[in-house]
């Protein structure tokens, strides 16, 4: 047996001859993904020709189906996936709207007669979207705020959305996450814990009841040196900026108001850049309008039915940095209730995370284990002890590419990275890949 990955890739490329038994020249440009349906029969193939293509994967592989997105304004398609059944097939692509500015749309086609079932707006289109079970699938939208400041919202959508009553939802809003920084909410995936191999959840209950009475989702910083400074969080550096008023009895939201109102008749002059006093207001914004986590709705009992929704995210530029995680409620699984989802106060005007992983690098690829316990993450590091002065301009990344690993159970990083391949995309050019990982490999 082999003793090391570099053994067993060695093994498999001097002794096991590669053949080439079959060669599919259907496409006719860049093919960019492909995804197999659980049950193995099938896979799906999506390509810069525009076309999604479904294939028998039987020993003689044939074409079964050909969509062509391009009548619905698509530039390209870019990633798919089947839905726990097989019945479905999700196809996100990127959407050439007014002006030829770009967003993404996802589509649902049909496996008994491949027909297109629905259309759903996707943006920014790297959301990409996915399954949360067999007939309900999540995209995001984008809204800007200011120049640096947007909100990220999560929608939940029926994948068959002709309704014979206006009061049925085909849609509801799962999440609105304030983003910082020119960073945007990226690349969902859901984490199923009922395939855990223990379906408890990541903490103990007494644990997260205790922690929610705190508004702060713990951060697991992955640039510091040692284990005592991966458990505290990241300290970002603060720039020189004049202090808000802090008198007596005034709120944090009237302290702001009347900073503007001396701003904009002249009394003081802030000593900070436009970009510098836009993520002030924002951070103060979040601290002031952001739901806590729900935690204390969790029982053990219901923890099996629970589920995590995975994406990638930032605070500190627009490059993606940190993971996200949060926790969808099984009552939050249905596009039944209020569209714009449970009433809020004014101060829960946005979501809360439940756990932020800070990899301290560009992540460059994700992907779940397949029974959802591991979630393995491509990383590009940067430089260390690097300061983001200015969120336009990330650091520089290595051409290392580091492979992390993460109990989603203890929400720790299991093993140090490893370290097989090399990049050489300058940051602004790396795309996203989708890793797909087996028992025992990754790929």
């Amino acid at each position: 047996a082999a003793v090391s990955w570099y053994d067993e890739f060695q093994r498999l490329y001097d002794t096991i001859p590669c053949v080439e038994v079959q060669a599919l020249t259907e496409h006719n440009d860049q093919v960019l993904h492909l995804s197999f349906s659980h049950s193995g029969c099938l896979f799906a193939s999506c390509s810069k020709d525009c076309t999604v293509k479904i294939w028998s994967n039987e020993l003689d592989i044939s074409l079964q189906h050909s969509s062509n997105m391009r009548p619905y304004n698509w530039s390209y398609t870019q990633f798919s996936q089947f839905n726990s059944d097989d019945s479905l097939l999700l196809v996100s692509g990127v959407f050439v709207g007014p002006h030829n500015s770009s967003s993404g749309e996802i589509a649902v086609i049909s496996m008994e007669n491949f027909t297109l079932l629905s259309r759903v707006r996707n943006k920014p289109y790297d959301v990409f979207g996915c399954w949360l079970n067999e007939t309900n699938l999540i995209s995001g939208n984008l809204h800007r705020i200011g120049r640096i400041t947007s909100c990220s919202v999560l929608w939940l959508n029926n994948a068959f959305q002709g309704v014979e009553s206006e009061n049925v939802n085909v849609v509801k809003r799962l999440f609105k996450i304030q983003n910082l920084n020119a960073s945007t909410i990226r690349t969902v995936m859901v984490a199923d814990c009922s395939r855990y191999d223990s379906p408890d959840l990541l903490l103990d209950y007494e644990e997260q009841l205790a922690a929610s009475s705190t508004s702060t989702c713990p951060v697991f910083d992955l640039g510091s040196d040692s284990e005592e400074e991966e458990a505290k969080p990241k300290q970002t550096p603060e720039p020189a900026v004049q202090e808000l008023p802090d008198e007596g009895g005034v709120t944090a939201e009237d302290g702001l108001q009347q900073f503007f109102d001396d701003i904009m008749e002249g009394r003081v002059r802030p000593a900070m850049t436009e970009t510098e006093l836009e993520t002030k207001v924002a951070e103060l914004f979040v601290r002031n309008r952001t739901k806590p986590p729900e935690l204390n709705r969790l029982s053990p009992d219901s923890t099996s039915k629970t589920k995590y929704l995975i994406f990638t995210t930032g605070c500190l530029t627009y490059s993606p940095h940190q993971i996200g995680i949060k926790r969808i409620l099984p009552h939050q699984m249905t596009t039944a209730g209020p569209v714009l989802g449970e009433e809020r106060r004014s101060d829960e005007f946005f979501d809360s995370l439940d756990h932020v992983i800070d990899i301290h690098g560009h992540v460059i690829g994700m992907g779940l284990s397949p029974d959802h316990r591991y979630l393995y993450v491509n990383s590009r590091a940067w430089p260390r002890d690097c300061v983001i002065s200015d969120p336009m301009q990330p650091p520089p990344i290595a051409e290392e590419i580091d492979l992390h690993v993460f109990d989603l159970k203890t929400m720790k990083e299991v093993k140090r990275a490893l370290r097989a391949h090399r990049a050489y995309t300058p940051n602004e050019e790396c795309f996203f890949i989708f890793l797909d990982v087996s028992r025992d490999f990754v790929a």
